[in-house]
């Protein structure tokens, strides 16, 4: 009787070793997808807060051009406002093309084409994107870790209970607009 008691208490502590480690495991990967999306956030954060020197700057030379700066300023503010990856997914998809509109307005424009501070603007922007573009390409990846970690047998037994589920990728809805991505000339 003493011998059956011994086989079942190691039973369960092997068994409490093996959920421990799968949630250790989900745990870790969590917390890879939260700083993945740090990371998109502050790349975020400096595009927006580029944003107004772009548009001051643009006023200057194009300021009966409202319709087309007002675009870009609510593009911002609904970048800023977004709460959810999807949101925000959205928000930077609108910001992409409202800024695609200001650097066709350097087209129509030689003088702000010519600015100094216009094209370090646009320099640092075009940093900025391909920043954001690594970082989100990271973030996928680590989300894609993570929801495949939580679909896996034996982990899909434990992740709902352990509060643990899918997360949504940061996607561009607009194919198009990346592969028409503004082009930067000098």
């Amino acid at each position: 009787m003493l011998m059956e008691w011994i086989i079942l208490l190691v039973v369960v502590v092997v068994i409490a070793f093996f959920v421990i480690g799968i949630y250790n495991r989900l745990v870790a990967l969590r917390q890879t997808t939260n700083q993945a999306w740090g990371d998109i956030d502050v790349q975020l954060k400096q595009r927006v807060d580029l944003i107004p020197n772009l548009v001051n700057t643009v006023k200057g030379y194009a300021s009966h051009e409202k319709e087309t700066l007002e675009n870009v300023i609510k593009a911002r503010q609904a970048s800023v406002d977004a709460s959810s990856v999807k949101d925000q997914a959205q928000a930077e998809n609108m910001l992409t093309g409202a800024l695609r509109q200001i650097f066709a307005l350097s087209e129509a424009y030689p003088d702000l084409k010519a600015n100094e501070n216009f094209l370090s603007l646009q320099n640092e922007l075009a940093d900025l994107e391909n920043k954001i573009a690594a970082a989100r390409r990271f973030f996928n990846n680590a989300v894609s870790e993570f929801n495949t970690a939580v679909e896996q047998f034996p982990a899909v037994l434990f992740a709902s209970m352990f509060g643990f589920s899918q997360r949504e990728f940061f996607e561009v809805a607009d194919r198009a607009s990346v592969e028409n991505a503004p082009e930067v000339k000098f």
